[in-house]
């Protein structure tokens, strides 16, 4: 049988035998020598083999505890971080072949995330090499459109081809950007660096940004919520998931419209929202508006990429928030991103 690979289960077994036979010949001769009392003696040797067996299990079961307490400690180190443990398995049977396969899988999972490591490392040089060759003949493109516009100044047809050029190459530079921020996102490559930032600054700042904008095309930014609002996150980043939500909501509205910044705090719980009056999400495309390059069929945006919004989700999700949308065609758009507050936990 199996079970009697292990030594110290033979030895176990062994001793309670031994016990068995060892008490059981002593009340036999105790009858055969009619030895007065004899019953009294034969049950006194039951009592003493019982005990026998008794502390032989004992003994057992305290050596096999403090085998598991020790495994168990082992495995609460390597989930805790340390990699280099592992369990004793310097013996045989059923209980040490189960320690040589928690073993050989920490090995394992040890080997997976080195190639994990090495992978992100590739694909972290790699995103620097991409940024560093797509950026350098952008902005040259860039300066040469520059050098036409002015050499053509009096040929309105090329200064237009030229304008045009020019909004194209900063499509391609936009989406050269957020391809990089979201694939930098899913590589675990950027780590927030949080600090506490007032949310209202955070939102004069996005406001500040799209003035111009605004003003070109007729349309007003609205802010609303406590200026004592304070929230722990990284701001470059949480600039970023607003703006994008804000020109979202520009490119989505006529002359006239208007888009509101509000936040708030409620149960531990801060939201931060984008809404707009404009033309709304069709109510076939709300469930796929934050996939990578989605494109609605019913949308006039003909500038768009289809990353703002995917970038904004990885943003907030980065934070350990997360985002909702709520829209109506012809009344507007509403994007609310709530997060926990650890403060206040």
């Amino acid at each position: 049988m199996k079970i009697f690979v292990n030594r110290k289960i033979k030895w176990l077994f062994g001793g309670i035998l031994l016990c068995v036979l060892f008490f059981t010949l002593i009340a036999i001769l105790f009858m055969e020598l009619e030895v007065r009392n004899a019953s009294v003696y034969t049950i006194a040797c039951f009592l003493l083999m019982s005990a026998a067996i008794l502390a032989l299990l004992f003994g057992y079961f305290r050596e096999q505890h403090k085998i598991m307490e020790n495994a168990i400690l082992q495995i609460t180190e390597y989930i805790s971080g340390s990699k280099d443990v592992t369990i004793e398995c310097n013996d045989e049977g059923e209980l040490y072949r189960l320690f040589h396969e928690v073993n050989s899988l920490a090995a394992i999972l040890n080997a997976h995330v080195e190639n994990e490591k090495r992978a992100k490392k590739f694909l972290k040089n790699t995103i620097s090499d991409i940024s560093h060759q797509l950026k350098t003949p952008l902005a040259a493109l860039n300066i040469y459109m520059g050098l036409i516009q002015d050499e053509a100044k009096g040929l309105p047809t090329i200064q237009e081809f030229s304008r045009l050029s020019e909004q194209e190459l900063d499509r391609i530079e936009a989406l050269v950007q957020n391809l990089l921020k979201i694939t930098k996102l899913d590589a675990g490559m950027i780590v927030p660096q949080k600090s506490l930032e007032n949310v209202s600054e955070i939102a004069e700042s996005v406001k500040k940004h799209f003035l111009f904008r605004a003003d070109q095309e007729g349309k007003e930014i609205g802010l609303s919520g406590s200026g004592e609002t304070v929230f722990l996150c990284d701001r470059s980043w949480m600039i970023e998931a607003i703006s994008n939500l804000v020109k979202n909501a520009l490119d989505h509205t006529e002359e006239g419209g208007c888009i509101r910044m509000e936040w708030r705090v409620s149960a531990s719980i801060l939201q931060i929202t984008v809404k707009d009056n404009g033309s709304g999400i069709h109510p076939e495309d709300l469930h796929h508006i934050f996939k990578r390059f989605y494109r609605s069929r019913y949308s006039k945006d003909t500038q768009g990429i289809g990353l703002g919004l995917p970038l904004t989700k990885a943003i907030v999700e980065a934070h350990n928030g997360t985002i909702e949308v709520d829209s109506a065609l012809g009344r507007g758009t509403s994007f609310t991103m709530n997060f926990l507050i650890p403060t206040k936990l």
